[in-house]
């Protein structure tokens, strides 16, 4: 199995008709990701790669009520609304690529898909993939293969790395999402850990931390009290100074708080093993699963 896409997703790109959306649409559909409408205003009555593009998100659902997923490429100034305009259509999962949306704006945003029965991914996320079923984002599908681990991420490349470690290792993975490096994500860590924990095929979990926040220490008490299935961890940044912001808006610590060494120890704490280096966990994945 999986969780939230699968080969019955049904995808809209918000954004198609530009380079971004354009290019990892044409790759979306290589991978064999159904992506049946995409929209920008403006550019409705064109086609991309046999893709029906429409002027608005309500056209889109009109004419292809299976839509059940939406991945947004849409400019900073501009995703705020075109979240809210996929939550307004109720699409159920929205994955949001989009960097650089201000704080503030996605603070308001954050709390206005309360509203909604919709989930939201992101932004500033590389989004998600189920290895031979569907890809709704910009990973690259060549380096993961179906199987029994599931990775959760703050970090796109890591993940990326990780999980052509574990693949080479003959390791798959079940669904492998990326959150977003932001301050104000769509959806966390406990989030996505409560949907593996009831995926029967998903065995065990990776969840690769950045330093920064306390993200990682609730995802720590989580796995010990409610996944009932075991959990590998990655943090990094054990060589970030304090007070220097490292690679995304959320990775930045002060003082002792949020460092990869306070991450660290609370998810060992709780039993859960901390590789220092990806090559490490693909050596404690394998060893947990043969045990």
């Amino acid at each position: 199995m999986a969780i939230l896409i699968d080969r019955s997703t049904r995808v809209l790109v918000q954004g198609i008709t530009g380079s971004e959306g354009s290019f990892h649409t044409k790759r979306m559909l290589a991978y064999g990701t159904q992506v049946v409408a995409g929209v920008t205003p403006g550019k409705g009555g064109q086609r991309l790669d046999g893709v029906p593009v429409y002027d608005s998100v309500a056209e889109a659902i009109e004419a292809h009520p299976e839509i059940n997923a939406s991945i947004i490429f849409v400019p900073a100034r501009f995703a705020p609304d075109a979240i809210l305009e996929a939550a307004d259509a109720r699409i159920p999962l929205i994955v949001t690529i989009t960097e650089g949306i201000p704080v503030h704006q996605m603070l308001r945003v954050y709390h206005l898909l309360k509203l909604y029965r919709v989930r939201l991914i992101g932004p500033n996320c590389p989004g998600l993939i189920s290895p031979g079923k569907a890809k709704v984002g910009i990973m690259p599908g060549e380096v993961f293969t179906p199987g029994p681990v599931g990775i959760v991420s703050r970090s796109g490349t890591l993940t990326y790395e990780i999980a052509s470690r574990l693949s080479r290792a003959g390791i798959g993975q079940s669904t492998v999402v990326g959150i977003g490096g932001d301050p104000i994500v769509g959806s966390s860590f406990v989030d996505i850990l409560a949907l593996f924990a009831e995926d029967p095929e998903t065995e065990l979990v990776v969840l690769v931390g950045e330093i920064g926040g306390t993200a990682e220490e609730e995802a720590a008490r989580f796995a010990a009290e409610k996944l009932g299935k075991p959990m590998v961890a990655y943090i990094a940044g054990f060589s970030a100074p304090p007070g220097k912001r490292m690679g995304h808006a959320g990775a930045i610590i002060s003082g002792s708080e949020g460092t990869a060494e306070a991450k660290a120890r609370a998810l060992e704490s709780r039993g859960i093993p901390v590789a220092r280096t990806p090559a490490q966990v693909a050596e404690l994945v394998k060893g947990i699963l043969k045990a």
